[in-house]
């Protein structure tokens, strides 16, 4: 069957619902407005992931996983370099440093992230490339779908709630001026923490999740729980203006303002 189309139409949930039930194998491509994603498939089971040009490298991702330190990273890099995902996982199992559960687990839960950071995508565009695996050098899982399916319908429900709660991430974040907003007396996470020390006027949410390294959902949901906690406001950023009322209207004109309002007023009143 051709797989191909808009994910204004079907989301990323129904799609992987879709691979799942024909047991589909290939690669499954998906053009989003910033970044390309390509999530590979054997008989239905996830088998790769990546997003964009990060570097997918085993080396990168064990690093990230944190199962090599900086220093052994930067080893493998200068003195291995050329050596393919598979030559690397054998090298590293036969030195002892690692196990092949270890490498297993680890490029896992990186392919389960990809899957999750898709489930946000709601722009852009998307094929099925019957057959197509991803390299022979890369090391490939075999990941059932039912549960990232069922945990990717509870995120979408999640990001529908944080999009409405927090719309635009080109707004500024600052203290709350309320009575018991002291953070001294709240139990942050490491994560709340990081947010925490970018929070002033100045910096824009976005900025913040840039700096920090989060995501989208990510941010939301921290910003989100410490506005819930009474901790911090959405607030303009330092040097925008905010939108005067006249500059609301489509027309300058006072006359067609007043024929707006009275019509605005009419159609109200005659709901």
């Amino acid at each position: 069957m051709a797989l191909n189309g808009n994910l204004r139409d079907f989301t990323v949930t129904q799609l992987l619902n879709l691979v799942n039930l024909a047991s589909k194998t290939g690669t499954l491509v998906i053009e989003g407005p910033n970044e390309t994603a390509e999530v590979s498939f054997r008989g239905g089971k996830l088998a790769y992931a990546m997003i964009g040009r990060e570097n997918g490298s085993l080396a990168s991702i064990l690093h990230q996983g944190k199962r090599l330190s900086a220093n052994q990273y930067r080893a493998i890099q200068q003195r291995a370099g050329h050596v393919s995902d598979k030559e690397l996982g054998l090298m590293l199992i036969n030195a002892g440093y690692l196990s092949q559960e270890d490498i297993l687990l680890t490029l896992q839960k990186s392919f389960r992230g990809v899957v999750r950071d898709l489930f946000t995508w709601v722009e852009g565009f998307f094929h099925f490339e019957n057959n197509k695996l991803p390299p022979d050098d890369k090391i490939s899982v075999r990941l059932d779908l039912e549960n990232l399916i069922i945990e990717g319908s509870r995120q979408l429900r999640e990001w529908e709630q944080l999009q409405e709660e927090i719309p635009s991430l080109e707004m500024a974040l600052k203290f709350a001026d309320r009575p018991g907003a002291d953070l001294k007396n709240v139990n942050l996470s490491v994560e709340e923490w990081r947010v925490v020390s970018y929070i002033t006027p100045k910096n824009k949410i976005s900025q913040i999740a840039k700096t920090t390294k989060m995501d989208d959902i990510e941010i939301r949901r921290i910003v989100y729980g410490l506005i819930q906690a009474g901790l911090i406001e959405i607030t303009q950023p330092e040097g925008v203006k905010p939108k005067l009322a006249k500059d609301m209207f489509p027309t300058q004109d006072v006359k067609e303002q007043k024929s707006l309002v009275n019509r605005l007023i009419n159609r109200i009143g005659s709901i």
